[in-house]
């Protein structure tokens, strides 16, 4: 009997389902640029590795919804994450309402023509009432911070994408 590899038999049942995601683009400045990107008990680079794997991972799952062939670009021009470090015999990142997330993006999203979509600069999300809404997943890492990411996509792509398709 002929053993068949679980990767064949998930991408043939539809478990794995890249084929469909638009194309992600990702650009970072230096890390110690950022206004808040501190890692608490652990190293910086690792930290700053961590954090745009987590925010790469997050985007290319939204455009997941975007149609095939189309190309996201997103460029990080500010990072001030969900909470602050604060510096003791431990450094703790302490996540109280008066440290809401805030991030600082350029973006375009491209059609399968290689058409922009739509296109904006220096776009300012941030959440100040991020610890009133649902919680829900919160134990995921940097949940409030891709959280903006989500509702940005939400609020501003999506629609994008259904007024050029209609």
């Amino acid at each position: 009997m002929k053993k068949i590899p679980l990767a064949y038999v998930l991408l043939a049942t539809g478990f794995i389902s890249y084929a469909h995601a638009a194309e992600v683009k990702v650009e970072w400045k230096e890390f110690k640029e950022y206004r808040d990107v501190y890692p608490s008990n652990e190293a910086r680079g690792g930290f700053h590795k961590r954090v745009a794997a987590q925010f790469e991972r997050h985007l290319n799952k939204l455009a997941e919804k975007l149609p095939e062939k189309y190309a996201l670009s997103v460029r990080f021009d500010e990072v001030d994450l969900a909470g602050d470090v604060h510096v003791g015999i431990n450094e703790i990142r302490v996540v109280k309402p008066i440290y809401f997330p805030r991030l600082t993006i350029s973006y375009e999203l491209k059609d399968a023509s290689g058409n922009s979509v739509v296109k904006a600069e220096q776009v300012q999300l941030k959440d100040m009432a991020f610890m009133e809404r649902s919680r829900f997943g919160a134990d995921e890492a940097f949940f409030y911070d891709k959280r903006l990411l989500t509702d940005w996509f939400d609020d501003t792509l999506v629609p994008a994408i259904s007024s050029k398709v209609q």
